[in-house]
């Protein structure tokens, strides 16, 4: 090989370390900067959808710590009501709770909710708009196997509702020229090139990415910004992998709460930082063949799963209760 290949190919190699090594460095800098003033910086209130378990609990309760107050957006009154007194009653900032079943989005169930979800927001100094809602489930199944209006519901959650929503904030955020929007990615459209038998979750995702994107580049210069937060890790995959990279909601919420603001497309948690460098060196045919067999694996485990549900064991428990 001649010797200005060498250099040609050394150079491109000691970019692309150097490239990583300025994120990782970024990443470490914005752990040890002081958080932003989000109530300042953005308006007192902020909107979330799904606030009532996982990812959203821990964000309605990390943006609540930050001063801010909120609307919680869900479809369960019970839990939101609860969510909201837990809020109240740790945090003592203000609430209020819209019933929107996310699913029912361009129906006349959904042009009520969203009707309600505009009332709520009027007049208020929404500063951020969190789209943490989102459907996985239907998953590990082949698209064959799968209900269409299964994924009917998942399309209108994770896209379509993300986007009325969206929709809905934006006008008050361009009136007073400031706002952040945080929409819930997912690793399976960033450090991967596929994710099979969960090809409807992972397009919507890429929506996802695609669409606050282009947000970012539209309102910057209006004083609003949109990012795409990613972890790397479902709940589903928890048990095949090394712990290590499990990282829990809560840790989560405070990496994601700091990075807000911080570029159109992040990944706020270290440990999924380095999955998805570490991703990014695996080949994209080995990388395909093994999700396909963690897949495949998760799929027999969940129709077990189903199996045992359908056929109870005497004793008034369940196979499924043996199994866990």
């Amino acid at each position: 090989m001649p010797a200005w290949m060498w250099l040609f190919y050394a150079t491109i190699g000691a970019l692309c370390v150097a490239g990583d090594c300025f994120r990782l460095l970024r990443h470490l800098a914005l752990c040890l900067r002081k958080p932003k003033d989000l109530r300042r910086r953005y308006g007192s209130w902020a909107v979330i959808t799904g606030p009532t378990s996982g990812l959203g609990w821990s964000m309605a309760m990390e943006l609540a710590r930050a001063g801010l107050n909120l609307v919680l957006v869900g479809r369960d009154p019970a839990k939101l009501q609860d969510v909201s007194d837990k809020i109240a009653r740790c945090h003592g900032v203000q609430t209020r709770t819209v019933v929107f079943d996310l699913s029912l989005v361009s129906t006349a169930q959904g042009d009520e909710a969203m009707r309600r979800l505009r009332e709520a927001i009027e007049g208020l100094d929404v500063g951020v708009l969190v789209n943490n809602a989102g459907v996985n489930k239907p998953g590990a199944l082949y698209l064959h196997e799968v209900e269409v209006e299964s994924l009917m519901r998942m399309v209108r959650v994770n896209l379509q509702a993300l986007t009325e929503v969206t929709a809905a904030v934006l006008p008050g955020m361009l009136r007073r020229r400031r706002g952040a929007v945080v929409n819930i990615g997912s690793g399976s459209t960033l450090a991967v090139p596929s994710f099979p038998l969960y090809s409807v979750y992972a397009a919507t995702k890429r929506y996802v990415a695609v669409f606050s994107k282009n947000l970012y580049v539209e309102y910057k210069s209006k004083g609003i910004d949109v990012q795409c937060q990613t972890n790397m890790v479902s709940s589903a995959a928890k048990n095949s992998l090394f712990p290590l990279f499990v990282v829990g909601p809560d840790a989560c919420a405070r990496a994601a709460v700091r990075w807000i603001g911080h570029g159109p497309l992040c990944v706020p948690n270290l440990v999924h930082q380095l999955q998805c460098w570490a991703a990014a060196f695996l080949p994209e045919i080995l990388g395909d063949t093994y999700r396909l067999a963690m897949h495949l694996h998760q799929r027999a485990i969940f129709r077990m799963l189903r199996s045992s549900r359908a056929h109870p064991q005497g004793n008034g428990g369940s196979s499924v209760d043996k199994f866990y």
